[in-house]
């Protein structure tokens, strides 16, 4: 069985977030609204929680998925050599659609998958999203659209698609911010834009000149 709560009413809201917590800790997935689509997602070091979020979207272990986190700070718990050409991008584009290819805590006990010791960030500027995060921590999230399909910006299509394979359905409405998250790999020496997305290349290269495509 499945729920949808309607974020826009207050105690639905609570009563939804409630719910997807439990249902995170129990290894369940949820859908919620992250910036510009829905997304699907659950918790980050449940390995079965992970694994089922790649089956319900047909992943191999070679697509492993981001991890949304609800603070900034939070990033030094799931990455490490963080330069301060990565600090400067945090402080102008977090929360937003910025995703940081960072190089993982090694010491971290989590299977996001063939990974080769990176993982792919990003605080959410949606506040459902995190208000969900700040009481599950990271979740691992992967887009709740379909291939050959438009984006997801309502949540009734994506629970038409999945169903009971999601177990609590976040409805924040219809999501009216435009484009993909833009990818910045910053593992090299220089910071590398992987995919430009709604944060442009020529404003990524006002915060950090020396940055590369």
């Amino acid at each position: 069985m499945s729920y949808r709560f309607d974020c826009s009413e207050p105690s639905a809201r609570r009563r939804g977030i409630a719910r997807a917590v439990t249902s995170v800790a129990e290894g369940s997935l949820v859908v919620l609204p992250v910036d510009t689509l829905y997304g699907v997602g659950c918790d980050a070091f449940s390995a079965s929680a992970v694994a089922a979020l790649r089956e319900l979207k047909g992943h191999g272990r070679d697509q492993p998925p981001p991890v949304l986190i609800a603070h900034a700070r939070t990033l030094d718990g799931v990455a490490t050599d963080l330069s301060e050409d990565v600090r400067a991008l945090i402080a102008a584009f977090w929360p937003g659609p910025l995703t940081l290819v960072c190089r993982a805590q090694p010491t971290l006990d989590w299977d996001l998958g063939d990974t080769g010791g990176t993982v792919a960030v990003r605080m959410p500027l949606h506040p459902v999203a995190l208000e969900l995060l700040e009481k599950t921590g990271p979740m691992a999230i992967t887009g709740a659209g379909i291939p050959g399909r438009a984006a997801p910006v309502t949540c009734e299509p994506v629970r038409d698609v999945f169903g009971d394979a999601v177990e609590v359905y976040l409805d924040g409405g219809q999501l009216t911010r435009e484009g993909v998250s833009t990818i910045v790999d910053v593992v090299g020496e220089s910071p590398r834009v992987v995919r430009v997305g709604a944060v442009s290349f020529a404003q990524l290269r006002e915060v950090v000149p020396d940055l590369v495509q």
